[in-house]
């Protein structure tokens, strides 16, 4: 179904050491020509246990975001001619086997931009995930279909797949230093909506790892307002 399209898994990680290596095992699917991991400039071994485990990695020169890391991701897409991309969390919360469930829309030809939802029949999510982000991945869809007027169950979900040709359009400005954190999945979300582009959300699972692991990077409150802040920004018209 995919031998006509080259696809990248791009893997964000930092400091990811007990769990990368998991991850990139587990993409180990014939969908995927090559996973790509762009290390955020971590201080552990996160680098070596990727490429151990046949990843191919880029590292940062110096610690940037998450948004950051994608962008170089996206970039080393574009410049070796990739057709989708597919993005996964880098401490094993993703389910690469669900990945499929991602690239089906794409190459069957009917969508540019396909989204994980835990909140669709079909999804969940598993492990320790903390109150208040439960509550934050309720709100943030309720103020994305707010400012869009795009039903929506997920907005924040960092699983997703799309074409690469969506980059090719320079209503889509992924070169500002104010996405380099989380609020780029959510420009490129917002992007799509606005810009008609052909979206739909599938069902995923959701698996928190345990804290012993190393729970988040996302600190609570600067965390979610970089997630917020776009919605505000461009519902507002003062960012593009």
């Amino acid at each position: 179904m995919y031998k006509d399209k080259k696809i990248l898994a791009i893997i964000p990680a930092y400091n990811e050491e007990a769990k990368i290596g998991h991850v990139v095992a587990r993409c180990d699917i014939a969908s995927l020509d090559t996973v790509l991991v762009v290390d955020d400039a971590s201080s552990d071994t996160t680098p070596l246990v990727a490429s151990s485990h046949g990843a191919t990695v880029i590292t940062m020169p110096h610690r940037s975001g998450v948004g950051s890391a994608i962008r170089c991701g996206l970039q080393f897409g574009c410049d070796h001619g990739f057709d989708i991309v597919v993005i996964l969390a880098g401490n094993n919360k993703d389910n690469p086997q669900e990945i499929p469930r991602l690239l089906d829309p794409i190459c069957d030809g009917e969508y540019d931009f396909v989204m994980g939802s835990r909140h669709l029949a079909g999804g969940s999510t598993g492990g320790d995930m903390p109150l208040y982000r439960k509550l934050a991945t309720r709100v943030h869809p309720w103020l994305m279909q707010f400012f869009t007027g795009k039903s929506l169950t997920e907005s924040t979900n960092g699983f997703r797949a799309f074409k690469l040709s969506l980059l090719q359009d320079d209503r889509i400005r992924l070169n500002q230093s104010w996405l380099d954190n989380y609020g780029l999945e959510v420009y490129l979300l917002w992007k799509v909506l606005k810009l008609n582009y052909k979206h739909i959300e599938v069902p995923c699972t959701k698996v928190y790892p345990p804290k012993r692991l190393g729970y988040t990077k996302m600190k609570p409150i600067i965390g979610w307002w970089n997630i917020l802040r776009p919605i505000f920004l461009l519902g507002f018209g003062i960012r593009q």
